[in-house]
């Protein structure tokens, strides 16, 4: 069900007499919410997770301050504030600092969150309507056929180094979707969720990823994800990762499951060992995002942990006491002859705090973004 945030509306009524359009950003400001119409009435309005901006998004993927809107001579502004995971708009990432302007019904991505352009003139007309846009979300099921069917999806390649000397030893595989409103990996996995087809997706980024990954120079290590739903069958995922060695031949494969879904020693044990047999690791994603699993660490042992970009961030400013905890555990998972690999550094000072704490391997803007092969 949609809304309007009334808290800003009362705002506007308060002030002087409106002799300009309104704009709107039209959206849900946290996962599984309806969309809320939130006018933009700061200069600047600032979008991001933190408490205290003018519209907090609360998605785990935006950044505490992502970016930032207003209006100048009727013109609505649109600049990205150094997000981690990017703005995008129709499609298209914004570069850090730049300015640019927005038009009504443009669609605009703060990371994986979604928000339609809007526009109320100061006479109280609007060109379309502010409720939920029952267009858009049929647009984009419409668009997912399209994406899935052709296969509509650009791998995108995160490099991995070796914490000793900065040398890449291999790629995380990321998916961008190459059809309107579906370009985020959030956008797409959204309209995935709608038609209960989170796995299929999941495959399909997987397997167009391994198929160019396979050619890059040098035959690097490629790094692919999982869907946690992929979990609930692990028949059917190990099914289709023999598909995938079958195309790919002597590839180095490495398979990242997520935290959250290493909850059954048993399971993992059994996947590690199908895995074994096919000639793929496995690699334990975000660790420390949420419950870390130490028992699983020991009774289903992965061939790499990738510690949650949470505990590397501006870890070269962290109390003693954090670097401390994120040594033991560094050390910990090394002395299980696991390969520890920090996510998401982003500035020198934090890779040279990674290297002093014992880290392995590494990734992060400061090495490379994603980009396509």
């Amino acid at each position: 069900m949609s809304s309007v945030n009334s808290v800003a509306l009362d705002r506007l009524r308060r002030s002087t007499v409106v002799t300009e359009d309104v704009w709107f950003l039209s959206g849900p400001t946290q996962p599984g919410e309806g969309v809320m119409h939130a006018p933009i009435d700061g200069n600047p309005y600032i979008i991001g997770r933190k408490t205290g901006v003018s519209m907090k998004v609360q998605f785990r993927t935006v950044s505490g301050n992502h970016a930032a809107m207003w209006v100048e001579s009727g013109k609505l502004y649109l600049r990205d504030l150094g997000s981690t995971n990017g703005t995008y708009i129709n499609g298209k990432r914004l570069d850090e600092g730049d300015t640019i302007t927005v038009a009504e019904e443009d669609l605009i991505h703060f990371a994986e969150a979604p928000f339609r352009v809007r526009r109320q003139s100061h006479t109280g007309m609007t060109n379309g309507t502010i409720a939920e846009n029952v267009c858009d979300q049929a647009l984009a099921l419409v668009q997912f056929d399209r994406l899935m069917s052709e296969r509509l999806v650009k791998p995108h390649f995160q490099t991995i180094v070796d914490m000793t000397n900065s040398d890449s030893v291999g790629f995380e595989i990321l998916g961008r979707g190459s059809v309107f409103g579906l370009e985020s990996v959030g956008a797409m996995f959204q309209a995935a969720e709608q038609l209960n087809l989170e796995v299929e997706l999941s495959r399909l980024l997987r397997w167009e990823g391994i198929r160019v990954g396979r050619d890059l120079p040098m035959h690097p290590t490629l790094f692919v994800n999982t869907h946690p739903r992929e979990m609930e069958d692990i028949v059917g995922l190990i099914e289709s990762l023999t598909n995938v060695r079958e195309m790919t031949g002597n590839t180095d494969l490495v398979l990242e499951i997520h935290e959250s879904s290493v909850t059954n020693p048993t399971i993992m044990q059994s996947l590690h060992g199908a895995l074994n047999d096919l000639n793929i690791r496995l690699a334990y994603d975000d660790f420390g995002s949420g419950q870390a699993r130490l028992a699983e660490l020991i009774e289903a042992r992965p061939d790499y942990v990738k510690f949650d970009i949470s505990l590397i961030r501006a870890i070269d400013k962290a109390s003693d006491e954090r670097r401390r905890m994120l040594e033991t555990l560094v050390r910990m998972v090394r002395d299980l002859e696991i390969c520890a690999l920090a996510e998401g550094i982003e500035t020198e000072e934090e890779a040279n705090a990674c290297t002093d704490l014992g880290f392995d391997l590494a990734q992060g803007y400061y090495f490379g973004r994603p980009s396509p092969a």
